[in-house]
């Protein structure tokens, strides 16, 4: 007996039929989905391999379009891009924000229901509608403020347009229709409701213990707002934010309808004349011949590397701040 070793029992995980069954179906959702995305990748890189074979590393510099003439690249494009989706997140991310800590912080309960149901409603409305809003009535009562701030803060460089000085009246306000300003603006009411969702679920998740204790310490309901609630859903977010500026890197139809495109790089959000990677493939998909249809491929992939970067890091940034965990 004195020469035994103590060893650990073995537990031996038994999983019943039900069990086993999610697990598998988890499992194959899991598969599946990192699956397309591979496809997807794939199938990009072999329909735009022609056009970046021909074009080389000045596909990434050249401003210009012109599969026919072998002259094309997507730096407008990008630059169009980005300007637009950052335009959208810097209107969405305040907005969305407030109203979500509106929801659950203040609003009674009856009125909760009809802004929650509200919202829902506005991430179901398709995209052409925003864009008929923001062509037809947004447009024609946005360019006059366009207008005025290209007057006055025209010395700031994203705010100036060409033609328009200070100390002389406007000719027409055409040079402030179709811009990146009226395009980033109609995507950001497009992705407020999706990410005010994401930041409404997190903050409704708050512990009680810690809204109590701080409004036993003394604390106001900002005060437990700043303290608690917004690091507990930091997180969240950060998620929401990179979700909807997932969205915005990728709209199509809202903005095709809006924007006057242009293929040189445009850092003037006020001035009229904007493009985007992805209303470039509804603008000329139809009417390309199979070399511009592997120049659009080639542009579509750009677009889809640089959408899984963001959200590569958008989930590195999240795993780094977990909701809660400073909270």
């Amino acid at each position: 007996m004195g020469d035994e070793v103590d060893q650990p029992r073995k537990i031996k995980l038994v999983r019943d039929l039900p069990d086993k069954l999610f697990r598998g179906v988890a499992s194959a959702g899991g598969v599946t989905v990192l699956l397309i995305m591979l496809l997807v990748g794939t199938f990009l890189a072999l329909k735009a391999a022609p056009a970046l074979h021909q074009a080389g590393f000045s596909f990434f510099t050249t401003q210009a379009w012109n599969p026919d003439g072998r002259h094309f690249g997507v730096a407008a494009l990008l630059v169009g891009t980005v300007l637009i989706a950052l335009v959208a997140v810097t209107i969405a991310v305040p907005l969305s924000t407030a109203t979500a800590l509106y929801i659950t912080e203040y609003a009674p309960g009856r009125m909760k229901t009809i802004l929650i149901g509200v919202i829902d409603l506005m991430a179901a409305i398709p995209s052409v509608v925003y864009g008929l809003w923001g062509f037809f009535f947004l447009q024609s009562r946005l360019a006059p403020v366009a207008a005025w701030i290209a007057q006055h803060f025209g010395w700031i460089p994203i705010f100036k347009v060409k033609g328009v000085d200070g100390h002389q009246p406007i000719s027409s306000l055409t040079l402030f229709t179709s811009s990146t300003l009226i395009a980033g603006l109609v995507v950001g009411m497009m992705i407020t409701p999706v990410i005010t969702s994401i930041m409404r679920e997190v903050f409704s998740q708050v512990p009680v213990g810690e809204r109590e204790a701080a409004l036993g310490l003394g604390g106001t309901k900002a005060g437990v707002i700043r303290t608690v609630v917004l690091p507990f859903g930091k997180g969240g977010m950060i998620g929401g934010t990179m979700l909807g500026l997932g969205r915005a890197l990728g709209e199509t139809i809202a903005v095709y309808m809006i924007i006057s495109p242009v293929f040189t790089i445009q850092p003037h959000i006020l001035q009229s004349g904007a493009i985007s990677v992805s209303s470039l493939i509804a603008l000329q998909f139809a009417e390309s011949n199979s070399f511009g249809l592997s120049a659009l491929m080639a542009a579509g992939l750009t677009l889809f590397l640089i959408t899984l970067l963001i959200n590569f890091a958008a989930s590195s940034v999240v795993a780094r701040s977990r909701s809660g965990a400073s909270s």
